[in-house]
């Protein structure tokens, strides 16, 4: 296991983007993905499986998967409890992935279940009870953080826990150089604004959720994204499913590019994968256009596989497609 002794480095990564030292991603309410495919799913009865497996979820772990898929080494950090909870450290273990998480002492970490049929169907676990304790510990590990860290607040707060957990955790670490990732909905993106996130991630239907507003068009998206630059975030990705992103630069200026074609296998990770592929792509050059291109190319990545993008896959659409800037 890592801890917080800066001695896990990236290669040429750590050495090409100079104050860059590690990249923590926080996943409040890890989870097992129990995925079965079941033919023409029926109500009321007994359904056979004709296919399943297992998987560590949750939208950090998603991102540090993918970093590692990549090439880029994280550590992840979160609650973990309970027999659920040791798979899922164990199974993280075996993927090579550096975790620090804590162990909490009442329920167990949430079992999710994905149901592949006619139509998708997702049934979330609630997941363990977190004391005051606890969630202490966390805020002191995130203290511990060093100027050039990253870390990415992916996903939201589970219940039981204060829905300001995310601000009292950039609250606690705001004297720090860091560059902090947001990928939430709603409340909780817009009250991290305050702390000028390097990069927030909203899909198009949370952007027009977080202003109650219908994003009809591209120019739509991009004036609703304007606002929330206005309102403290320095760059702000939309995606945009089928449609592709776009990227607000701190400077202003509008990335835009449609999808990569292919077929539509699996939607779960596809945002996370897009976060890890952009924050490789900065790391490796410090160019945002580079960055969109890998972020485009490793979230479609997973949506036209069974797992989460391998990095042949990536490196495949970004040769191969068109990104139109």
């Amino acid at each position: 296991m890592t801890g917080y002794d800066g001695k896990v480095t990236t290669g040429h990564i750590f050495h090409t983007i100079g104050e860059f030292r590690m990249i923590y991603t926080v996943t409040l309410n890890p989870s097992l993905d129990y995925i079965v495919s079941v033919p023409h799913f029926q109500a009321g009865t007994i359904n056979r499986t004709c296919e399943e497996k297992i998987l560590p979820g949750g939208k950090g772990i998603n991102v540090s998967i993918v970093l590692k898929n990549l090439g880029v080494e994280s550590i992840a950090l979160g609650f973990t409890a309970g027999f659920t909870g040791e798979e899922i450290r164990k199974r993280l273990k075996d993927m090579e992935l550096h975790t620090d998480f804590i162990t909490v002492q009442q329920g167990m970490s949430r079992i999710n279940v994905k149901l592949r049929s006619d139509e998708e169907t997702e049934i979330n676990g609630m997941g363990p009870k977190v004391s005051e304790e606890e969630a202490e510990k966390l805020y002191r590990k995130l203290e511990r953080l060093k100027d050039g860290d990253f870390l990415v607040l992916a996903g939201n707060i589970p219940t039981g826990l204060p829905q300001s957990m995310y601000t009292t955790i950039l609250e606690r670490v705001q004297e720090k150089k860091l560059k902090v990732v947001v990928d939430a909905s709603k409340e909780l993106l817009v009250s991290a604004l305050a702390y000028h996130p390097f990069l927030i991630k909203p899909n198009h239907h949370e952007l027009g959720e977080i202003f109650d507003a219908k994003l009809k068009t591209r120019e739509d998206i991009c004036s609703y994204a304007g606002k929330l630059q206005e309102m403290g975030a320095r760059n702000v990705m939309v995606s945009m499913a089928g449609d592709g992103a776009i990227l607000l630069k701190e400077d202003g200026h509008v990335l835009r590019s449609d999808a990569p074609k292919g077929r539509l296998v699996n939607s779960v990770g596809a945002g996370d994968s897009m976060v890890a592929g952009f924050l490789t792509g900065y790391l490796k050059t410090g160019n945002y256009q580079e960055a969109f291109k890998m972020g485009l190319s490793a979230g479609s990545a997973s949506v036209f596989s069974e797992e989460l993008a391998a990095a042949e896959d990536v490196e495949a659409i970004r040769r191969t497609h068109l990104f139109g800037f």
